[in-house]
């Protein structure tokens, strides 16, 4: 028996990678067709690091963060930076499916993992764009613009800003409304924030508060940016790390937990978009 020519063979593959191509580039596009909102999202993050970092820098002694605070604080606002537009791609699963446009888009002849899976790639380049644009500012807080920290910095957002969009996109399955989704996040993301070790070290935490910080993904995600710093930036902020008990995570084991935790919501997130009516 004669075998199927070498392009009837990868036409499903080919398919399904047009379709990823295309869902990642509309999101693309439409943050380059809207400015003014891409420029407001990083207000908030520069006003943190400019003003509270500023203020609080004259306050907050070197000892007790390892350095100047508003270094310490560049890990925190990075991962807030990137925060917004990826959870973003929840607001608009939820739209999309109020619209039409979600049911439109199910009758492609892609699978529909594939069609989530780009819907999650696009919020990560988003929110990694955005992430690079912020983290330009670096030399502001006196970290120095070596292309090793620069780089180890933006793939720790590339990670950040994944688990965050695939943590979204899932629980904006089980949502049906934008206005529940808001009050959600609103009593979700500035907590988990406040506890991943963003503004003040893990350590200064109470022992119940402490111990939750194991659970919170942005916690990894801010300890791995700070490591990062630490590491090629020497006199840079110190890293307390997260604990799991009396014991430091490692930085590797840290981005493990992180891209494992990714993986495994999306695959979950996946499977459930694919019984979605």
């Amino acid at each position: 028996m004669t075998a199927p020519p070498a392009t009837e063979a990868a036409s499903p593959l080919v398919r399904e990678a047009r379709a990823v191509h295309a869902l990642v580039l509309r999101d693309l596009l439409r943050m380059l067709a809207q400015p003014a909102q891409t420029a407001l999202t990083l207000v908030q993050p520069l006003l943190f690091l400019l003003i509270l970092g500023g203020g609080l820098a004259a306050l907050v002694p070197a000892t007790a963060v390892g350095g100047d605070y508003r270094a310490y604080l560049f890990p925190g606002i990075l991962v807030m930076t990137v925060q917004t537009p990826a959870v973003t791609v929840g607001m608009r699963l939820i739209t999309d499916r109020e619209s039409g446009y979600l049911r439109e888009l199910l009758m492609a002849p892609v699978r529909r993992a594939t069609l989530l899976c780009a819907s999650c790639l696009g919020g990560t380049a988003e929110a990694t764009v955005q992430g690079a644009v912020l983290l330009a500012t670096a030399g502001v807080v006196g970290l120095p613009y070596d292309p090793a920290l620069l780089l180890t910095l933006l793939a720790t957002m590339v990670l950040t800003s994944f688990v965050l969009t695939v943590l979204a996109a899932a629980l904006a399955l089980g949502i049906r409304s934008v206005e529940s989704f808001h009050i959600l996040l609103s009593l979700a993301l500035m907590p988990l924030l406040f506890l991943s070790g963003a503004f003040f070290p893990l350590t200064a935490l109470p022992g119940p508060l402490a111990q939750l910080t194991a659970l919170n993904p942005l916690a990894y995600a801010v300890d791995v940016l700070r490591r990062s710093i630490e590491r090629h930036a020497p006199g840079g902020p110190t890293a307390d790390g997260v604990r799991w008990g009396d014991w430091q995570v490692p930085a590797a084991l840290e981005i493990v937990v992180l891209a494992l935790l990714g993986l495994a919501v999306l695959w979950w997130a996946a499977r459930r978009f694919g019984r979605l009516e």
